[in-house]
């Protein structure tokens, strides 16, 4: 599933980043820096900010588009321009922070998915900056896990996985031959993880009840999470999840 950040309320974090990372559009690098800032904010995803020195400012053009940050400052934009494309608004700092808000106005961001390719050293990377502070495990686990549907059991397993993921739930993943693969209908929806690559999403069907998106099959994970590959897992927020004979309270997510 796709991802939420989450950090305490009102917390934040402007510093460094050890990674060398480069952004290509049109087959061109227009930012290439080993000296990047990476800024965390209270419900945002993470994002690289670059010194403009190690930015190709030449493809930059002015925008009239600009926004407003209590904590940020004052928004400014610039399309991205090279050759025959151009990515309006792509590039933004801000300005003129109030008070403890961070000192942006000598960096440059990028909005991440009007950029055709992003590297971290030299793996390219998907959907967002990863996040230093996260940590996903995923463990090899005995505990009885039963996933009911409208009174309709669905999975049920002794051998699942459970994914541990900083700021979200535990995620319960079983082997196909455990889940009522009759009931599921894949569907064309993909997600894209940072940290644990594409999901395909599927449909439960329960007598004539479409419950869409409810389970998900990572057919190709990252390496690093290398043990849900062709495992089911399920959505806790709107499924009845028992452990062990208990009835899990459903988490409140974005996915509630």
């Amino acid at each position: 599933m796709a991802d939420a950040f989450t950090i305490s309320p009102h917390s934040s974090e402007f510093g460094p980043s050890p990674r060398w990372v480069r952004v290509y559009f049109n087959r061109q690098l227009i930012a290439d820096s080993k000296d990047l800032m990476l800024l965390r904010e209270t419900n945002r995803l993470p994002l690289y900010y670059f010194p403009k020195k190690d930015v190709r400012m030449d493809c930059l053009q002015p925008s009239d588009h600009t926004t407003h940050s209590d904590w940020k400052g004052e928004g400014i934009f610039w399309h991205v321009e090279i050759g025959d494309r151009i990515a309006k608004n792509a590039a933004f700092t801000f300005q003129n922070p109030p008070g403890t808000g961070p000192k942006l106005e000598d960096y440059i961001a990028f909005a991440w998915e009007k950029m055709d390719a992003w590297f971290e050293e030299d793996e390219e990377i998907f959907v967002y900056a990863r996040d230093p502070h996260k940590r996903v495990d995923v463990i090899h686990s005995s505990r009885h896990i039963k996933v009911v549907v409208d009174g309709v059991t669905i999975g049920e397993t002794k051998r699942p996985s459970l994914l541990f993921e900083t700021g979200l739930p535990t995620r319960y993943y079983m082997p196909k031959q455990d889940a009522r693969m009759d009931l599921l209908e894949r569907t064309d929806t993909v997600t894209r993880c940072p940290y644990k690559g594409e999901a395909h999403l599927y449909t439960v069907k329960v007598g004539n009840t479409r419950h869409e998106g409810l389970a998900w099959i990572y057919r190709y994970p990252t390496v690093e999470c290398a043990k849900i590959q062709g495992l089911v897992g399920f959505l806790n927020e709107r499924v009845d999840m028992y452990e062990d004979g208990t009835l899990l309270p459903r988490p409140k997510t974005i996915w509630s």
